[in-house]
């Protein structure tokens, strides 16, 4: 650690022994405002080594800045002395490491390796061996400042000039390959680091735009950039020293800053500072143009006028960028009033966690039931009905946050106690829908005992005693007796016609006797003419409770005579898939049905739903009916 420090020491005061001596060559403050971007380098990537000594980034950072500072510091010497031109030969090939190395960072951020760094390094140093024999001067320090290679070796000409060209699109396609794959990558990094990187990015790619734009517009139409503007040269300096530094935290800070407060406040001041600069110059050009005059007075009105609007602005920007960044923090009502219509609209608890997310910008919110195991990375809130707890309202800080404020607890704590009640009625409909479950199973299992029951009991025992009183009737002589023994059969007949009709009705009698797929199966085989009806059935099925039995049976049946009556299909399927629900479905091909549903799809999701399972009808390319029922005996 103390040897990273005494190098970043070294590098620095190199970086500032050339500041100065690049002023005592004449070189002015604009054309050495690079050095400030050398310097953050190295000090950024002294730190990153010290925190993080594994990070690829923070050598990588080290490299280019040492090699800059090391090309500045001998070449403002070799300018400042000239019996010190040998000094001048490093600027010939340090921009080769310097340049391959920045390159690299996108490929490497945040906390990935370079593949082979020793071949790597070996072949950088290849690579910068025929330009450290360039014959002829170079321009490294800056326009008018040629320094002749005093190692030049004429025979190397042409291969110096092939390789510099080479090493600046190799060194451009390693960046543009970089950083396609850190935008592949970037769903996978952590959030807060990919936002430093790209705030800082945007920053600097808008400085490059307005650049490029003064650089078109000026006096100079052979140029691209403003060469002869100090201004832009010191934002394009600030704006790559901040990209660097938005790597240094992004690596190693990245969770003690708040981000989103940064990105806060330079929306505000970005829009506050165009809408001042256009402003001015707006008001400045009208009034010049109406009174004809220009100077002092002109000025002050103009900015009297600026001044004036400046402060309500800057209340409607700030609200409309905390708007945009932390929802309705600000404005409580308006988080009530979406939490309001999103109720109306859903009365559902979860659709409500989802809409305090949405007003307030969090990634995640959620209702946990009583018992729910605690996530350690989320806020919980206590969700109450009349002094008794009915839930948590489970939060995450927005990106960059480690917990709420105090003004977004104030929000949460008011929304959670309207969430409250919701929750509670919520529980009470499924307590409520979960009883009604119980209840028709428990009616489906109570009538497969009373069907039982009948057939086994009271069935037999009839028709034992009509076969003896048929018995009786024929060892008896007597006319009377045998009419009234006549009447006694013909009674307990019509007894057992009842019984059987009402063993009939309180269930399918082919479940018990055939099981549900025998069933199904005699059904389908009963069917005349078309069309044909297929069958997709399992080898087996599991134990499944009555009231599932009848229920299947019931759809499957229904569905299939709504298709052979209306749908004009040529072929129809049932399918029965058990797996975690028992499916039940029936597909033809035909047009389906057209006008309100009826009283057979009304009864089967009725059917569906009073057990707690699901029914739907789909009609693209013929009609599907689809119903999903719990399983358990």
């Amino acid at each position: 650690m103390t040897t990273r420090w005494a190098v970043c020491v070294i590098g620095l005061a190199a970086a500032a022994v050339a500041l100065v001596l690049g002023l005592v060559n004449g070189l002015g403050v604009v054309t050495l405002s690079h050095l400030l971007f050398v310097a953050a380098c190295v000090v950024i990537g002294t730190v990153i080594g010290v925190r993080r000594p594994d990070n690829a980034v923070g050598v990588l950072l080290l490299i280019a800045g040492l090699s800059f500072t090391a090309l500045d510091f001998f070449g403002q010497l070799a300018l400042w002395r000239p019996e010190l031109s040998l000094l001048a030969w490093p600027q010939n090939f340090l921009w080769v490491p310097a340049n391959l190395a920045l390159a690299a960072i996108p490929f490497c951020f945040p906390d990935r390796r370079l593949p082979a760094p020793k071949i790597v390094a070996a072949l950088v140093a290849l690579a910068a061996l025929p330009c450290a024999f360039a014959p002829g001067t170079n321009q490294q320090l800056g326009y008018g400042t040629a320094m002749r290679n005093p190692f030049g070796i004429e025979a190397l000409a042409g291969t110096a000039k092939f390789t510099e060209s080479a090493i600046t699109v190799v060194a451009g396609l390693i960046f543009l390959f970089g950083a396609a794959d850190l935008a592949r990558r970037s769903r996978r990094i952590e959030r807060a680091q990919v936002q430093w990187l790209v705030y800082a990015v945007s920053i600097a790619g808008l400085v490059i735009v307005l650049r490029l734009a003064a650089g078109l517009t000026d006096d100079l139409p052979d140029t691209l950039w403003p060469i002869d503007s100090g201004f832009w040269e010191i934002a394009g300096t600030v704006g790559i020293t901040l990209v660097m530094a938005a790597i240094g935290i992004a690596i190693v800070r990245h969770g003690l800053f708040d981000i989103e407060l940064v990105i806060n406040r330079t929306l505000v001041y970005a829009v506050l500072t165009a809408f001042v600069t256009g402003g001015y110059v707006a008001i400045v050009g009208y009034l010049g143009a109406v009174f004809q005059s220009r100077g002092l007075p002109l000025a002050v009105a103009a900015a009297g006028l600026v001044a004036v609007v400046f402060a309500p602005l800057r209340a409607r920007v700030q609200r409309a960028v905390n708007v945009l960044m932390y929802g309705r923090r600000d404005d409580p009502y308006a988080a009530l009033a979406h939490l309001g219509r999103s109720l109306e609209v859903r009365p559902d608890a979860q659709a409500a966690a989802g809409s305090v997310a949405e007003a307030l910008k969090l990634p995640h919110a959620a209702v946990e039931p009583l018992g729910t195991a605690a996530d350690p990375g989320l806020v919980r809130l206590p969700l109450t009905y009349r002094n008794e707890l009915v839930g948590h309202l489970a939060l995450a800080p927005r990106p960059g946050q480690r917990e709420f404020g105090a003004r977004d607890l104030r929000l949460l704590e008011d929304l959670a106690r309207q969430m409250g009640p919701v929750v509670h009625a919520e529980r009470l409909a499924t307590d409520l829908r979960a009883s009604r479950e119980r209840l028709v199973v428990a009616r489906e299992e109570e009538r497969r005992r009373l069907r039982r029951d009948l057939h086994d009991g009271l069935g037999p025992t009839l028709a034992a005693l009509t076969m003896r009183a048929e018995a009786v009737q024929d060892l008896v002589a007597d006319q009377r007796a045998r009419a009234l023994l006549e009447e006694m059969i013909g009674a307990a007949q019509a007894a057992t016609a009842d019984v059987r009709a009402l063993i009939d009705g309180l269930r399918p009698p082919a479940l018990d006797t055939l099981g549900l797929l025998g069933a199904l199966r005699t059904h389908v085989a009963g069917l005349p003419g078309e069309p044909r009806v297929g069958l997709d059935l399992p080898v087996e099925l599991p134990e499944l409770s009555a009231a599932t039995e009848v229920a299947a049976y019931h759809i499957a049946v229904e569905a299939i005579n709504n298709a052979r009556r209306h749908s004009g299909a040529g072929t129809i399927t049932l399918r029965l898939v058990p797996w975690k629900n028992l499916l039940v479905e029936v597909v033809d091909d035909g047009l389906g049905a057209e006008g309100p549903p009826g009283v057979g799809l009304t009864s089967m999701r009725e059917r569906a739903t009073e057990l707690g399972g699901s029914f739907v009808i789909i009609t693209a390319h013929g009609t599907t009916v689809r119903a999903q029922l719990p399983i358990g005996a």
